[in-house]
Formats: structure tokens, C-alpha cells, sequence
């Protein structure tokens, strides 16, 4: 929200009062309390009939430093509020004249009383990351009584802002006002399904607005060297989040927000599903999936969307008998095909379903403040909404998900979330303005608790379109409704690099679009990307999207692609892990590996699949494609190419190839199961070896010292192999598993078998020298 006219004046209606100078700090344990005036106290009576800001400045964690500003602190707290890890606050402050100074970690806010209000926050090296600047702190009221707290923290030259969600607005928000306000608006327009009031600096450092509300954001928009954000509130509370790395800041963050749960590895492998309006019963669903064992595709999940229920009574959880007369008996026969069994839900309750007066008997709805029940058309006649802050409805919704599970259903496609109303009583009291973000956290974690509950924490996954700030412990997201285009691919992409500088591990998007039909090469390009993501699906909208709808070529593409993943799952899988671990993602900006590299600051086109593949999807019918090969020789994994970096190339792919690079160094693992993602990786395992530097060691293209940990279907440390450079060649060794492995260059120039310990001489021959 914009407060100002220009740089001079204010909008009509609107008076601001900003922090101006401290008259008073007071010490805790590990936090200190500013009071800062809004104006300048000359004289004992320029302290009456002015307002007095109390500034809060505290450490929730390590690395961590918390702002909390209050202008009339007796407003009620109704709730909710984020789930937050507060535990290992380890921030001290001292004082030395008229510096206040509050140090975590890596971490220090400086205050100095003497100068004009204006805290700032320092690395380790005493660096300004950034700090609060005149106008920094502040409320705003509106000419309608609104009354606004009002954060900015200044931008360095060169400074770029990511993150604050899936957003498919350009990549950097520099420049862009974002509103953190759940919306189901496609992936075309500014809106998002999942809003997240965190935002990640090119600098190394990150900003979280713990307010579950609407938060709204000018990056660099109404002040072009500030990034504003402000609540409709009495308090505003901020977290500035240390790094020195992009990848420092998320591990951080997901540690106080929450880190994902490991998806089972079968999720990996390839979703098809009904697709949305088109018609369907069992022997629609048989056929597809013989369709694809007559083709030889490699299939994973089947999923059930919308109409699996009957229309008009969604949700009532029941098959509609008319198109699934022997739901068991189906769910039976798919599962001994191997496969597992996603279904889709959302939490609305239409008028037709039973169980709206069930749940209106029980008082599991939402009702409006005059007692009746909240209701629209919407989507759906007469719908209601269920009531997740009553632990009684959680209980209710989730006992119609059990007798899913019980007939044979492994996961649930957690639809919608978004259009949660701000007109309504919740039975806990909160805010509405707040629940209207926040729904979508009690609404995942309910359904994600039963998984777990029900079949186990590793067993745990769901498919959710929307999401808030802590969402991520809740895998796997998708992008939602895309168009069936290029554009659309290019846009999901941004949506997903978005996101997953958020804080999310895992992102996956409906492969050749939701709405409309692809045209085939579309489809085919997209199939590409959609494998090299961390979850891969099929789904659409008014049409099918079985391979073979597309053409033969079509079907090699995606069984290509398909088996390719698989063979990939002992590194995914390790990626994964990671995520689950560390927070960070799966799929990541290049930004996040490359972090030095200023080509890789605004790079949207292309990612980096865990730390060691890189990959440009193509966004052409035609094939050309454009992208940057950061600094080493970088090696191609379909083909072996070598190529050099830093600098930018032009290449043109069939359909059945796009840019896969591996990184200079890296010690690939790959699967030799090519037809499930959930077999035994070590079985056959192949390490590929790539000339070049491990991530820290010189830059001469002459040295070799990396390692790897292949996981098992858990996410333990199955095996650990470590490669060392070792006269004119490589050695790796097998540190942690006795099994047969196989080691040789992407390029196969040479390879070798062993248990315990393989040479690979001249395995750099050729090379580049730094």
C-alpha cells in the first residue's frame, strides 16, 4: 500500500508519523526496548499530545533478530499466529556510550541514541547489510480511520529482492508492489495461491513480516530505495535473518518457520491423473493405465480429480456410484499394478452433500456474525466452509478422509484454500483478517497429520495448491491453474523459483498446462521440464493428457524423460533429504548455488536441479534456447559435450533433449532401475565423475575432492563415496557401503568397477587449466 504522493507530500487523506529520535532504551536479557518519538523534543512540552513508538529488539534465534513496533499496545490478540521455533535464542546486548548494540550469531543491530532514529543491521564482518532510514518506522492513518504500522529497510545499490511466494510476476520484485493475500487467480496475473511474507536479499540477508495477515509491499516501488511493508495493525513485527549465503538465510528461516517433511520416494516418480471435466469411470481409468504399460511409460501414482464424487456434493468423500459402482475393488486392482492413489478434496461442504447438515448439527461451519452459516454459489451451490479452527471439525473432516484410507487411497490432493471470507466468526476467536491467509495452514496440516498418523511419517505427502509461511512442512505444492502454453511454462517456472526462495523444498506444476489443450510441442517441451522437477504430473483440464494423445513421439518423450528420473532418484533423493534437513530446496535459482556470480542474480529461466545439475527448460516450439554456464568446464548429461564457462550459449534441442548440465566436479549418482523411482539405488549404482573443482577448492581445473551420500528410501545415509584427485587420475572410494559400484565420466571416456576403492586414470585428460 502506497502512503505517499511522490517524494514531498502525502496522499489525500492519509497522516504519517515516523520515528524521529530515541529518548529512552531499556535492557533485558538478550533484548533491549527503544522509545523513539515521532518528532524532536526540544523542550519538556514537545513530549504532550504526541505519540511515543515503543521498538522492541530481541533474537528468536541464532542468526535471527527480531523488530517489534507498537504504537497503542491494548489492542486485542485474537489470533492466529505463525508456529514459530523460538528456542535457541542466543543474543546478548551491550552498550558503550550512545551505541546500543544487540548481537546474534552472525547478526548486529546497532542503535545509536545520539544521531537521529535509524537502526542498522551489520555481518559479521561489520558490514551494513541494511538499516532503518527516516522515514523506516512509522504508522499511517487513512482518511477512513484505517491505521497502518509501517516498516522499510533501505536497498543497496544493486541490491535485488526474491521471494514473498509463488509468484509469477517478474522473478526479481524489485520494482513491484505484492499484496500477501490469498487469492485464486491463475498463474497470468499477480495474485498467487500461496502468499509468504519472507523476502531474501542478493545481499545475504532475509526479512519475515510475522504477521498472518495481509501484509503489503512496495520493493523499491513507492520509495525507489526502500523496501516497505505494513500491516493494518497497532504492532508491526519483523525478523531480519543473517546468511552470508542465500542458502544461510533459508536454513535459517525454515528453521524458525519449519522445515519440510521427506516425501516417500514412490511420490517422485510420475502422476497421471483423470484430468478435471472430462468424463471418466473405471474402465476410463484401466485404459489409461494400460495404456501406459502397453507403451512401456514407467507410472507411479493415479490420481482421481474432482468428479470422482458426485456433482453438486462436493465434498461429501463418497464415490459416485454411477461411474465407481466397487470403489475397493478398483483401488484393490490399481495397487496391484503397483501403483498408489491420490484423490482430490477441498475444504468446502456444498447445500446437496449429507454432510452439510451434519456438519451444521455439530456447528463445524463457519458462520457469520449474526449466526448463520457463512454460504455462496461459487463453485459450489450453497457451499459452506469448514470450520478447522474448532479441533472438533479437524477431528470430524479427518475421520471422512480415514475411510478413504481405508478403502485404499495413499494421498489427497489438497485443493483450494483460498477464498476463505473476512465477513465471519471463527469458533476460536480469531481475527478474520488474519485466518483469511492463515486457513490454508490449519486445512493442510490437518489432512498431513492423518497421513502421518495413518500411514506413517515417511508415507506422509499431499498434492496443495495453496499455502502460507510454515506451509512448507506440508509437501509437495503445486503451481496451480496454468494455461496450456509456452508463456504458461515460462510463468510457472518464475512461480516455482519464486517459491522456493520462500522457503519451500518441493514444487511441481500440471505438465502441459491446465487450461485448454496443449498443442504437441508444447506438450513435449513440457514433459521435459516437468521430469527434471522434484514431482512430476500429468493434468489437465478439459482434456486428456496421456502421452499418446500427443503422438508417438510424445510417448518416447515422456518415457525417456520418465526413466531418466528414475535412474536420477539415489541424487534426487539425496537433494531431497537435504531439503528435508537444511531447508534447502530441491529444485534452486541459480542464485542459491552461484550465489558470487552476478549473471546468475536475475536468471528465471533455467534452475538448478540439487547442487550439481543444471537445467534450461525450452521455451520454443523450434528448440532454441538461451541460457548461462556459470565459471568451469561443465559436461552434458545426454550427450557428453563439454562446455566452458562463465558465459551465455545458444543451443537447439529436439524434443527429446533440452540443456542438462553437470556441474565441474561433481560425483553423480545414478540408479540402475529405470522403471520405478523406489527401488534399491545401491543395486547397480553408478558414480559419474566431471572434470574440475569441488565447491571450495581452487579454481584450477587440476584438483578433485567432493563426496556423496546415496540415501536409502528413508533419507538415511545409505552409502558414502568420497573422490579425490590422485595423480593422473581419480580415486573414489566407498566410505560408507561394501556394494559394487560402477565409476566413470559423464562422457565415457573411461570407467572402471570396484567395492571398496576405484582409480580412473586420465580421467582428466583435456582438460581446461584455471
Amino acid at each position: 500500500m502506497k502512503f505517499t504522493d511522490g517524494f514531498w507530500l502525502m496522499r489525500d487523506g492519509v497522516s504519517a508519523s515516523y520515528a524521529t529520535e530515541v529518548r529512552d532504551v531499556r535492557e533485558g536479557e538478550g533484548r533491549f526496548t527503544a522509545y523513539a518519538a515521532v518528532q524532536r523534543v526540544r523542550e519538556r512540552g514537545d513530549t504532550l499530545n504526541s505519540p511515543l513508538l515503543t521498538v522492541e529488539c530481541f533474537s528468536p534465534a541464532e542468526g535471527v533478530i527480531g523488530v517489534r513496533t507498537t504504537h497503542h499496545a491494548g489492542k486485542a490478540a485474537h489470533g492466529p499466529e505463525f508456529a514459530l521455533d523460538t528456542a535457541g535464542s542466543t543474543g546478548h546486548v551491550t552498550r558503550e556510550g550512545t551505541v546500543t548494540e544487540l548481537v546474534s550469531g552472525p547478526l548486529t543491530l546497532r542503535l545509536d541514541t545520539a544521531a537521529p532514529w535509524g537502526p542498522q543491521f551489520l555481518d559479521a564482518e561489520g558490514r551494513c547489510l541494511t538499516a532503518v532510514e527516516r522515514r523506516g518506522t512509522a504508522f499511517a492513518t487513512t482518511a477512513d480511520g484505517r491505521h497502518h504500522m509501517v516498516g522499510q529497510l533501505a536497498l543497496g545499490v544493486g541490491e535485488v529482492i526474491y521471494g514473498l511466494g509463488e509468484r509469477f510476476t517478474p522473478y526479481v520484485k524489485n520494482g513491484q508492489s505484492v499484496d500477501i493475500w490469498q487469492a485464486d487467480g491463475g498463474t497470468s496475473s499477480e495474485q498467487a495461491y500461496k502468499n509468504i511474507p519472507f523476502h531474501l536479499s542478493s545481499r545475504g540477508y532475509g526479512v519475515f513480516v510475522n504477521h498472518p495477515g495481509k501484509v503489503s509491499y512496495e520493493i523499491g516501488s513507492e520509495a525507489v530505495g526502500q523496501v516497505q511493508f505494513s500491516v493494518e495493525d497497532q504492532t508491526l513485527e519483523y525478523y531480519v535473518i543473517a546468511g552470508p549465503t542465500p542458502k544461510d538465510v533459508l536454513r535459517r528461516y525454515t528453521a524458525l518457520t519449519g522445515r519440510p517433511a521427506l516425501p516417500p520416494a514412490w511420490s517422485f516418480g510420475l502422476w497421471l491423473t483423470t484430468s478435471f471435466c472430462t468424463p471418466y469411470d473405471e474402465e476410463t481409468v484401466t485404459s489409461f493405465v494400460d495404456g501406459m504399460a502397453e507403451r512401456d511409460l514407467p507410472l507411479s501414482v493415479f490420481h482421481f480429480d474432482c468428479f470422482w464424487m458426485r456433482e453438486h456434493q462436493w465434498t461429501d468423500f463418497r464415490w459416485d456410484p454411477e461411474v465407481f459402482p466397487d470403489p475397493e475393488g478398483m483401488l484393490r486392482r490399481l495397487r496391484e499394478r503397483g501403483l498408489k492413489v491420490s484423490v482430490w478434496i477441498n475444504p468446502y461442504i456444498a447445500q446437496k452433500s449429507a454432510l452439510f447438515e451434519e456438519a451444521r448439527t455439530a456447528g463445524h461451519l463457519v458462520r457469520r456474525p449474526n449466526g448463520d452459516i457463512w454460504q455462496w454459489d461459487l463453485w459450489q451451490p450453497g457451499m459452506a466452509l469448514v470450520d478447522f479452527t474448532d479441533p472438533a471439525a479437524r477431528e470430524w473432516y479427518a475421520d471422512k478422509l480415514r475411510l478413504l484410507l481405508d478403502q485404499g487411497v495413499d494421498c489427497f490432493k489438497t485443493d483450494f484454500g483460498e477464498r476463505v471470507p473476512t465477513d465471519v466468526v471463527w469458533h476460536d476467536g480469531s481475527d478474520p483478517e488474519r485466518m483469511h491467509n492463515y486457513y490454508t495452514h490449519l486445512y493442510n496440516s490437518t489432512v498431513f497429520a492423518l497421513l502421518e498418523k495413518e500411514r506413517g511419517a515417511g508415507e506422509a505427502v499431499l498434492f496443495a495448491r495453496s499455502a502460507t509461511a510454515g506451509g512448507q512442512r506440508f509437501p509437495v505444492h503445486w503451481g496451480g491453474d496454468c494455461f496450456a502454453s509456452l508463456g504458461a511454462m515460462a510463468e510457472s517456472l518464475r512461480g516455482g523459483l519464486s517459491l522456493s526462495l520462500s522457503g519451500f523444498g518441493f514444487w511441481s506444476h500440471d505438465i502441459g498446462g491446465f487450461e485448454g489443450t496443449p498443442d504437441p510441442a508444447v506438450f513435449k517441451r513440457w514433459l521435459a521440464f516437468g521430469l527434471l522437477s522434484s514431482h512430476s504430473r500429468l493434468h489437465g483440464n478439459v482434456s486428456y493428457r496421456v502421452p499418446w494423445a500427443f503422438g508417438e513421439e510424445a510417448v518416447e518423450v515422456a518415457g525417456r524423460f520418465t526413466r531418466l528420473k528414475h535412474r536420477l532418484m539415489p541424487y534426487l533423493y539425496g537433494a531431497a533429504t537435504e531439503a528435508h534437513r537444511t531447508g534447502v530446496p530441491v529444485m534452486r535459482p541459480m542464485l542459491l548455488e552461484f550465489p558470487d556470480d552476478p549473471a546468475c542474480h536475475t536468471l528465471d529461466r533455467q534452475y538448478m536441479l540439487g547442487p550439481d545439475l543444471l537445467v534450461a527448460p525450452v521455451f520454443t516450439e523450434g528448440g532454441e534456447v538461451e541460457f548461462y554456464v556459470p565459471e568451469g568446464t561443465w559436461t552434458h548429461l545426454l550427450t557428453g559435450e563439454r562446455v566452458q564457462g562463465p558465459g551465455w550459449r545458444r543451443e537447439t534441442h529436439g524434443f527429446d533433449s533440452l540443456p542438462l548440465y553437470v556441474r565441474p566436479g561433481a560425483l553423480l549418482p545414478l540408479g540402475a532401475d529405470e522403471e520405478r523411482p523406489d527401488g534399491d539405488w545401491l543395486d547397480g549404482l553408478t558414480l559419474l565423475a566431471t572434470p574440475g573443482p569441488a565447491y571450495g577448492t581452487s579454481a584450477a581445473y587440476d584438483t578433485y575432492d567432493t563426496e556423496v551420500t546415496v540415501p536409502d528410501l528413508a533419507g538415511r545415509h545409505a552409502a558414502v563415496f568420497r573422490a579425490s584427485r590422485h595423480g593422473d587420475g581419480i580415486k573414489v572410494l566407498a566410505l560408507g557401503s561394501r556394494r559394487p559400484f560402477r565409476v566413470r565420466t559423464v562422457d565415457g571416456r573411461a570407467s572402471a568397477d570396484g567395492v571398496g576403492e576405484v582409480f580412473l586414470p586420465d580421467v582428466l585428460a583435456n582438460r581446461t587449466t584455471g
